[in-house]
């Protein structure tokens, strides 16, 4: 069976201005032994080749790259679109004037509650500061974003975030349940919250906000609005199953790769591109062998039993493994907590 690349997240950096408490690849400090500017502008040929038509890029924060502007050119003039997610802390003019010359295709600014909130997560003044650059970018021309990355204590603060963020020129706003891995693994985060709250959240705003308004894929699944509450509205968005090594992969700043780059754990890594080609990586038959050999006899728990098991085909893979080690079977499926029976 042929599989099409179409999309990529690219950590570009593990360099940061923060240590956030929930960041999955623990950025901070670059690593030792980075992909090199040439190397980098060798994957994005390689992307084009491979039919990639859009790359999310990441860090670490991407901004501390230097070479980032001929990494992002590079993608560019194969007409790869480009989006990238930023903290916003480094926001500055002459960086809104690189990104307009460089045709980004959007911007997305974390932002995860009100100020004491998001700042206790990030680092103090990181909320004004994303704001900033909401706002500059918004005024610039840039399409931009946020996504909010949801724990038991922030998930409490939507409604606060929404009424802010209406007073924004943002075209979509991404909600995503927070992953025990990395920082959040070892800082004590509860990210442990009823989904459906979320998604009830979606529902009632989705329709009247000024933005699109969706849970991303580790958020769900199949509940009665389930094609609508992913940023697209017309009843027919539904979670397709994971994607990792299906139509998309993850690549890291050491040239690591693997099906999606929340997937982060070495036994997930399919190659590295300074040892094979992407093509070599992706065309192997038996790399993303979790997703690629996928049947639905490998569902288990309630997954196992529900009849839309074979399409959802147990949820997220990343949030499933770093919650309780089992690939096919979603902790905190929405479907089911629905079908249990009240305590």
């Amino acid at each position: 069976m042929k599989f099409n690349l179409r999309r990529c997240v690219w950590e570009i950096t593990l360099a940061c201005c923060f240590s956030c408490k929930y960041c999955g690849s623990k950025g901070g400090k670059a690593r030792e032994n980075e992909l090199t500017t040439e190397e980098c502008l060798n994957v994005a040929d390689q992307l084009a080749e491979l039919g990639c038509r859009r790359v999310s890029m990441i860090g670490g924060e991407v901004f501390m790259r230097r070479d980032w502007k001929e990494i992002v050119g590079r993608l560019a003039a194969h007409d790869i679109s480009v989006n990238i997610i930023t903290n916003g802390f480094l926001f500055t003019e002459s960086l809104l004037a690189d990104l307009k010359s460089l045709r980004i295709e959007s911007v997305s600014v974390s932002l995860d509650g009100p100020k004491e909130v998001h700042d206790k997560y990030r680092q103090e003044g990181s909320y004004d500061r994303a704001l900033a650059a909401l706002a500059a970018l918004s005024a610039g021309g840039i399409p931009t974003s946020v996504i909010s990355t949801l724990n038991a204590e922030n998930v409490q603060t939507l409604p606060a975030l929404y009424e802010t963020l209406c007073n924004y020129p943002i075209f979509a706003w991404q909600l995503q349940a927070c992953s025990p891995m990395g920082n959040a693994a070892n800082s004590g985060i509860d990210y442990a919250f009823d989904p459906r709250e979320v998604i009830r959240f979606v529902t009632e705003h989705m329709r009247t906000a000024p933005f699109m308004l969706g849970v991303a894929d580790n958020i769900g699944y199949f509940t009665p609005d389930e094609g609508s509450i992913r940023g697209n509205m017309s009843g027919t968005a539904c979670f397709g199953g994971c994607r990792a090594g299906i139509s998309a992969i993850g690549i890291d700043s050491i040239g690591n790769v693997r099906g999606c780059e929340s997937m982060y754990d070495e036994r997930f890594n399919e190659g590295n591109l300074r040892e094979k080609s992407l093509r070599e990586i992706w065309e192997d038959e038996d790399a993303f062998a979790y997703n690629r050999k996928f049947d639905k006899s490998m569902l288990t728990g309630p997954c196992a039993s529900c009849a839309q098991g074979p399409f959802c085909a147990g949820g997220c893979r990343s949030y499933n493994f770093f919650t309780h080690g089992k690939l096919y079977e979603a902790p905190r499926c929405a479907r089911a907590m629905d079908a249990q029976p009240d305590k």
